[in-house]
C-alpha cells in the first residue's frame, strides 16, 4: 500500500475512534520531556546563555533521535511496518480531537452558558479566558481551530507523505517539545530556543500549504490579500500566513488584544472587519475538515498517477 492509502485509513480511524482517552503515547513522552528537562536544565541559566542553549539542543537530540530511528526501523518490518505506519499517523494527527474541543465551545455558546464556554475555550488556548465576551470566545476558538489545523493536522500529514512513519514521529514529537519548551519566558528563552527554532523549520512549508488550502476553500481573493499584507506583521513566521489566510477565507476579524498570564498583549489585526460569532467556529471546523479531505484526495490521485507511470515504464 502507498502512503496515501495509509493516510486514508488513518483518517478513517481518527474519524471513527477519535483521540485515545487513555495511554496516549504523547502523554508518556511529555513525562519523559520533564525528566530530561530536570536533568539538563542548568542551575544558573542566564549566566551562560550559549551553554544553556546547547543544553536545550542536547535535550532535543536525546528526545527525538531514538524515537525517530525506532519508527524508521519499525516501518521496514514486513507486514508489521504498514500497520505500524498507519497507527503512528493516527496517533499523530488531531483532527477529530480539534473538532470535538471546538464543538464543545459551540455547544456552550448555543446554550447561552458563557462561563462554560470560557472554561472550554481555556482548554485549547493559552490566553486568560475568565473575562472573555461571547465575541472574544468565538474569536479565540476560531484562531485555535485555524492554527491547530496547521500544527496538529496538515503538518503531520505533510511529513508522513514526505518521509513516512519516521517523518510523522519526528514532527509530532518536535511539535510537542515546542509546546513545552518553546516559550519566550524567563525559564525557556534560552533553554527552549532550539526547540522553538526547530519547530519553525519543520512547519515552514506545511504552514504555507495550509494557508493555501484555506484560501482555496474559502474567500480566495480576501485570503490571499490578507496573507500577503498581514502575515508579515504577526509575531510567528508560520502562524502568520495560516491565521491571516484563514481569517480572510472566513471573512472575519482575528487578532487584536488578548490577555496572557495577566498581561495584556496587543496583537496585530488579521482578516476583515466582521467580528466572529459561533457560526464562524462551525465554518472554521468545516474549513479544516474539507481541507484535510482535499489533501487525502490529492495524495491518492498523485500516488495512482505515479503507479500508472511506473506500470507504463515496465510494460
Amino acid at each position: 500500500m502507498t502512503p496515501s492509502v495509509f493516510l486514508l485509513l488513518a483518517m478513517l480511524l481518527d474519524k471513527g475512534l477519535g483521540e485515545p482517552r487513555r495511554w496516549h503515547p504523547l502523554v508518556g513522552f511529555g513525562a519523559l520531556v520533564r525528566k530530561v528537562e530536570a536533568m539538563l536544565y542548568p542551575a544558573a541559566p542566564h549566566e551562560a546563555s550559549l551553554r544553556t542553549r546547547l543544553r536545550g539542543v542536547l535535550g532535543i537530540a536525546l528526545l527525538l533521535i531514538p524515537f525517530t530511528l525506532a519508527a524508521a526501523g519499525l516501518a521496514t518490518i514486513p507486514y508489521v511496518g504498514p500497520l505500524a505506519s498507519m497507527l503512528l499517523l493516527y496517533l499523530a494527527i488531531g483532527a477529530t480531537s480539534l473538532s470535538q474541543h471546538a464543538q464543545a465551545v459551540v455547544a456552550a455558546l448555543d446554550a447561552g452558558d458563557l462561563p462554560l464556554a470560557r472554561q472550554r475555550v481555556g482548554m485549547i488556548v493559552s490566553r486568560d479566558t475568565s473575562a472573555l465576551s461571547e465575541e472574544d470566545v468565538a474569536r479565540a476558538t476560531v484562531e485555535s481551530v485555524l492554527e491547530n489545523g496547521s500544527d496538529a493536522v496538515f503538518a503531520a500529514v505533510f511529513w508522513f507523505l514526505l518521509l513516512g512513519a519516521p517523518g510523522v514521529v519526528l514532527y509530532r514529537l518536535a511539535n510537542t517539545l515546542d509546546a513545552m519548551w518553546g516559550y519566550r519566558s524567563e525559564r525557556y528563552i534560552y533553554f527552549g530556543w532550539a526547540a522553538a527554532r526547530f519547530d519553525d523549520v519543520l512547519n515552514y512549508i506545511p504552514a504555507r500549504l495550509t494557508a493555501a488550502t484555506y484560501a482555496l476553500l474559502g474567500n480566495t481573493r480576501a485570503a490571499w490579500q490578507c496573507w500577503r499584507a498581514q502575515a508579515p506583521t504577526w509575531y510567528s513566521p508560520n502562524a502568520g500566513p495560516v491565521m491571516a489566510a484563514g481569517a480572510g477565507a472566513l471573512g472575519v476579524a482575528l487578532g487584536g488584544a488578548a490577555c496572557y498570564h495577566g498581561a495584556l498583549k496587543q496583537r496585530p489585526a488579521l482578516g476583515l472587519n466582521r467580528a466572529p460569532d459561533v457560526n464562524d467556529i462551525r465554518r472554521a471546523i468545516r474549513l479544516v475538515e474539507r481541507g484535510l479531505w482535499l489533501w487525502v484526495g490529492i495524495a491518492l490521485l498523485v500516488s495512482q498517477s505515479i503507479l500508472a507511470w511506473q506500470g507504463d515504464l515496465h510494460a
